[in-house]
């Protein structure tokens, strides 16, 4: 090779030099220049077959490798060819719409808004947008802002917001637990992973549970009954690691709590014994005991129950005869099947001769326990049909003479009796209810009963009449007094059942009244007035030896012996020879009759009498009674006015006031409109009813009467104030407290203090709807008056449903903020529709080894907790007791520990063995409690309320 020759080659490599890739020239321009227009020719190509993803990603890598310089190239670039307006919309746009964009802003939002500009400021900074954002918390200015005042309600806001006590939620969650426990992420992926483990865990337990039940099943005995013995046993548990790791779905966490309730023992094997341990275990409910001689001894057997509801029950109970077994409910915490496993094991086996219920209600409806209002709308649904037919095969037959006696006024409505009427027919039995019009508190109990009473009216079957009485002429007296009797007693008794402590209670009470020297008077007063009537009639001229002579007559008469004393026996052989010719003429009398005329002839002319007289007699009675109860009804609103009104405007006139004109005006405004109103509606009653016949209608005139309620609306809503404001006035002004001490419960007040008279609104709307149904009842149906009686009894009922859940909220809101003062560290309670349903106390156990079978566990004690069971969540609290020196009494306090919602709670049973009873588990999302209860019935009566509440709470 020649030298020129590979001088050209050198040359020709050093110009094929690349700088940054194998194919651009470094040294030859032309050619550079040229496969550059090549290459960037053809990325364009690419670039436009490719989608909108991938330029953008390609932009994306290209402007991550530009340089500075570069990128202030690319917009400058875009500065000059595209002109980008720079313009605050809220200078060009009108302010209304200004105002209406930055409503959508939160408040820490316009906040940070308002730091933008000028303009900006005062924008957001206006009173319509922070006005709302104070009235949904209920935060109100106390004054009205000046027109130039600005900015107002965003510094109250401010203001508001600093004064909060207030936690983020992960601080909370962490602190207190919450009620909702918030769900995990659901992404798509992760959401089908979680369902498809737990459906693989669920299949797995099924399988295991039905290879045990193979493996145990009785060859004569199917699966089917098998599982329902061993459900308890083998009932799948889903550990809270598995728990944790699955993450369950809402909807397959359901499933799984369902699977859970029904999982538990049923009433025939809870704790692996029968309910009713003295019963015969028969397959059929009638295994209540069918001795031969049952019959012999069920004359003598009554029971009675008596709710926790009625005021003052301590006295009921203890008014109750000698021999009658009583059975006392919680009104709250209890179920249908939890009340029907008290009366059984009260009842031990046998059958009574009567059942009686004493209960709150009303003449429509009985409402036996919480969330058991029983009337014609729901007697037929299945749990509270087969409650009541449980309830009639515990009693004797028809045939026998058993009866129930339900001590509330059905039979003064007809819709009260056609209850009756359908538990006859559904259960056979008798029941009957007191016809009377319930216008006092209970004196309904005392009035005339439906059907024939053999033994006498029910009352004196289960009572003590006199005690009775007493009882319910003055249950509202005796509920005041009791509150502060229970609060001392109760610790002392809390170890006791409650119907022993609520007759010890009760004896106390009556002891404390002196009851017995009370009665005693009663019948010596009695006797003496008899007396003196007798001598009244004789004009004897010794009086003192005929008195002395009657009353040991009458007292020979009441204990049946004959007494002979050194009185004059001439008159008391007069006085016994004209009692007996009177006695001989009367038996005369009815044997002349009835040799004249057929027996059965003069029965059925007397009851054909008795219905002509009804017809009319008991409606004027019921108008009378409703005349007579308004009269003193307005008698006691006038005493409001003539006691407290009259004098406190007469010192304000004579500028001596002892409260001012404003206070007047808030206490007493409303209640003398109230008289006033019902003054007027008076007045028509007693014009209407001067001139009564069968045909003069009421309707109309409660008609106008419900038109005008509006006047006790003002009162209701009014009527926290009012009592604040006598309190108010009470502490600061010495001489209202001085006015109040000399005319509260005195006699012109008839023994009742000024909040006391203002109770009489709210208890006049049930008196009203009693009466009217009564009226209703005894009016024909082709009476004008009915169409009427029943507007207005829609009227009133209305507005009684209204005061009840007034008062109902009230309670409710009382009693959660008494549990979260008592549990320390507890979170708010205070919810919409939330209330307590049963407090239990428990003590908490540990297993020691998981491993082995339940029937070999051995367990210990941890610590005592007390579950407060809402009717949407569980509380679980750790309980202690502490002591005051030289004091024997204790103190119990309680520590938050967790809350469940109700629907994500687990419960399993655990079968009683040689270590351990009345056992079960509670499972949360976090945390699992393995509890015992300290007896059986105990454990039975919690699980069948925690059932019944989580099925309601599933169910909403």
């Amino acid at each position: 090779m020649s030298v020129g020759d590979s001088s050209w080659k050198i040359l020709e490599m050093e110009s094929l030099n690349t700088r940054f890739s194998a194919w651009t020239p470094f040294s030859n321009k032309s050619l550079n220049r040229q496969l550059f227009q090549e290459r960037v020719a053809l990325i364009s190509h690419w670039f436009d077959l490719w989608t909108h993803k991938q330029r953008q990603e390609f932009l994306f890598t290209i402007l991550l490798r530009c340089t500075k310089s570069q990128l202030r190239f690319v917009q400058d670039w875009f500065s000059e060819r595209t002109q980008v307006a720079r313009v605050d919309f809220s200078t060009v746009l009108p302010r209304f719409i200004s105002l209406h964009i930055f409503s959508f802003l939160n408040p820490k939002d316009l906040c940070a808004a308002a730091q933008v500009s000028w303009p900006w400021k005062f924008l957001t900074e206006q009173d319509c947008l922070w006005m709302p954002k104070c009235i949904k918390f209920g935060w109100f200015l106390p004054y009205t802002p000046t027109d130039n005042e600005y900015g107002a309600w965003k510094r109250h806001y401010i203001a508001c917001v600093s004064n909060l006590d207030w936690l983020t939620p992960r601080e909370a969650a962490a602190l207190y637990g919450t009620l909702n426990e918030p769900k995990a992420e659901d992404e798509e992926l992760q959401e089908r992973q979680r369902e498809k483990c737990l459906r693989k865990i669920i299949w797995e337990k099924i399988a295991l549970h039905k290879k045990e039940l193979f493996k145990v099943r009785p060859p004569w005995v199917t699966g089917t009954c098998c599982s329902r013995l061993l459900k308890s046993k083998y009932q799948p548990h889903l550990s809270q690691t598995v728990r944790d790791r699955v993450g369950l779905h809402e909807a397959l966490e359901k499933q799984l709590v369902l699977a859970s309730k029904e999982a538990l023992p049923k009433q025939s094997n809870v704790s692996g014994s029968y309910p009713y341990p003295l019963l015969s275990k028969k397959k059929t409910w009638h295994g209540v005991s069918q001795n031969d001689d049952s019959s012999s001894y069920a004359s003598q057997l009554h029971v009675i129950i008596i709710s926790s509801r009625i005021p003052a029950y301590e006295m009921v109970v203890d008014s109750l005869k000698a021999g009658v077994i009583s059975v006392v409910c919680e009104h709250g915490g209890m179920t249908l099947e939890s009340l029907l496993y008290l009366i059984g094991k009260a009842l031990q086996g046998r059958k009574a001769q009567s059942i009686g219920i004493l209960s709150d209600g009303d003449s429509r409806e009985i409402n036996l326990l919480q969330g058991y209002k029983i009337g014609i709308k729901n007697l037929l649904r299945p749990e509270v049909r087969d409650f009541w037919e449980k309830l009639g095969s515990l009693v004797a037959t028809k045939e026998e003479g058993g009866h129930v006696d339900l001590f509330v006024p059905l039979g003064a409505s007809e819709a009260g009796i056609e209850v009756l009427s359908q538990l006859s027919q559904l259960t056979g039995t008798f029941f009957t209810a007191p016809t009377g019009i319930a216008t006092g508190s209970y004196q309904h109990i005392l009035s005339d009963w439906l059907g024939p009473q053999q033994a006498g009216p029910p009352p004196s079957i289960y009572f003590n009449e006199a005690k009775l009485q007493m009882w319910s002429n003055l249950t509202d007296f005796l509920e005041d007094a009791l509150k502060s009797v229970r609060r001392e007693l109760r610790p002392l008794f809390k170890e006791l059942q409650k119907g022993i402590s609520g007759r010890m209670i009760g004896q106390f009470m009556f002891d404390s009244m002196s009851m017995t020297s009370i009665l005693n008077n009663q019948d010596i007063a009695q006797a003496l007035a008899d007396g003196l009537m007798e001598l009244s009639k004789e004009n004897s001229d010794r009086p003192l030896e005929f008195l002395a002579c009657f009353l040991l007559k009458k007292c020979s008469k009441d204990e049946g012996n004959v007494i002979l004393t050194k009185c004059d026996l001439k008159e008391t052989l007069d006085l016994f020879t004209k009692e007996r010719n009177i006695i001989e003429d009367n038996s005369q009398d009815t044997e002349s009759s009835l040799n004249k005329s057929d027996l059965d002839f003069e029965v059925l002319l007397k009851l054909e009498r008795k219905l002509q007289r009804d017809s009319a007699d008991k409606r004027t009675s019921a108008a009378r009674e409703l005349l007579q109860s308004e009269r003193k009804y307005v008698q006691m609103l006038e005493i409001v006015r003539d006691v407290y009104v009259r004098p406190l405007r007469a010192a304000l006139a004579s500028n001596r006031a002892i409260l001012s004109a404003a206070n007047i005006q808030i206490i007493f405004s409303d209640i003398l409109q109230i008289l006033n109103l019902n003054r007027q509606f008076l007045d028509n009653l007693r014009d209407r009813l001067q001139e009564w016949s069968s045909a003069h209608c009421v309707g109309e005139i409660f008609i106008k009467f419900g038109g005008q309620l509006n006047t006790y609306t003002n009162f209701f809503n009014n009527y926290p104030v009012v009592l604040k404001t006598i309190e108010k006035c009470r502490e600061m002004t010495p001489a209202f407290r001085a006015f109040l001490k000399r005319h509260d419960k005195s006699t012109v007040t008839k023994m009742l203090s000024l909040p006391e008279l203002l109770l009489f609104p709210s208890r006049r709307f049930d008196e009203y709807v009693n009466l009217l149904y009564a009226l209703r009842l005894h009016t024909a149906a082709e009476h004008v008056d009915r169409g009427d009686l029943t507007t207005a009894i829609g009227q009133i009922k209305k507005y009684k449903g209204y005061v009840d859940q007034m008062k109902e909220n009230i309670r409710m809101k009382e009693q959660l903020s008494d549990i979260q003062r008592i549990i320390w560290g507890c979170p708010t309670l205070f919810e919409i529709k939330r209330y307590l349903i049963r407090v239990q106390d428990v003590v908490q156990l540990h297993c020691c080894d998981e491993e082995i079978s339940f029937s070999l566990r051995l367990y210990e004690q941890i610590r005592d907790l007390s579950f407060f069971l809402f009717n949407d969540a569980l509380l679980v609290s750790s309980r202690g007791i502490s002591h005051t020196p030289f004091e024997r009494t204790s103190k119990t306090t309680y520590q938050f520990i967790a809350s469940v919602a109700l629907h994500r709670l687990l419960i399993e049973d655990i079968p009683d063995s040689k270590y351990v009873k009345n056992a079960f588990i509670l499972q949360g999302p976090k945390c699992e409690w393995i509890c015992a209860t300290e007896v059986e019935d105990d454990k039975f009566l919690w699980l069948s309320v925690l059932q019944n509440a989580i099925k309601s709470s599933m169910d909403k």
